[in-house]
Order: structure tokens, then sequence, then C-alpha cells
């Protein structure tokens, strides 16, 4: 799996969700590109992940 263009090593598929979770995204704060798809967050529950997907994890910062 490739996260944000670095290797990483899924164990197990898993659901989106919980993926973003465990790895401590403020889930209302990401926006989530798999495999090239922007993923809404109303799917991010039924959306699985495997080790031979791409994510791309953007975070969102206010400020001015």
């Amino acid at each position: 799996m490739r996260i944000n263009g670095e290797n990483f090593k899924l164990q197990a598929p898993c659901i989106l969700l919980h993926f973003l979770e465990q790895k401590g995204c403020a889930l209302d704060r990401v926006a989530v590109e798999l495999n090239g798809k922007i993923i809404p967050k109303n799917l991010y529950e039924s959306t699985h992940v495997n080790d031979s997907d791409s994510i791309e994890i953007v975070s969102f910062i206010g400020g001015g």
C-alpha cells in the first residue's frame, strides 16, 4: 500500500473509516483519494482498503 507516496504495510484488509481512525486522522478535517478517486465521507464506513491500494490523505488546516 502507498499512503501519500510512502510505502506502508497493511496487516489485513480493513474499512477506510477504521484505517483513518487508527492513523489518528481528524475525520472532519481530511479528504481521501483511493486509487485516484475521491471518496465521499459518507462512504468511509463502507469502503474497503487493501494492501495493493494507493491512498492520498489531505488534512485541512484553518488559520488566517
